[in-house]
């Protein structure tokens, strides 16, 4: 063969494979109720870490807590994030401004976003936001 039927061949098998792939029905994972039961537990607990976390001193250095001006998850918003935070001079997940509120008015380390720590921050934020509309960019 030549170098032009070998390349045509060759798109040809790529074509038809891909199309394989695209064309191949998506199978969703089968679950059972127990599982279903096991995760919620496993949400409720990162959610009851972070409520701790968050009306505790030990994010900070000054014996701030976030609770102290955020009761509740109070003016958190994260349904808005991403979003330009003023503070930070730039369009940043939710994560980015929790780690401002660590390092500034709580005078502690920063988290890195995928700390166990962090995303309970986030689960207890966000779920005691359930049920209101994403707005993402929103102020």
């Amino acid at each position: 063969m030549h170098f032009e039927q070998l390349k045509f061949a060759a798109l040809w098998i790529m074509a038809t494979s891909l199309a394989g792939v695209l064309s191949a029905p998506a199978q969703a994972d089968e679950f059972t109720q127990a599982d279903l039961n096991r995760w919620q537990e496993q949400y409720a607990k990162v959610v009851k870490d972070g409520r701790e976390l968050w009306t505790s001193s030990k994010l900070g250095s000054n014996g701030v807590a976030c609770v102290q001006c955020h009761p509740n998850a109070a003016d958190t918003h994260p349904e808005t994030y991403p979003k330009f935070q003023k503070q930070l001079g730039k369009v940043a997940p939710i994560w980015e401004m929790i780690n401002w509120c660590i390092q500034n008015p709580l005078e502690g380390k920063a988290l890195a976003a995928d700390d166990y720590k962090m995303i309970a921050l986030q689960a207890y934020i966000t779920e005691e936001r359930r049920g209101v509309k994403l707005a993402p960019g929103k102020h």
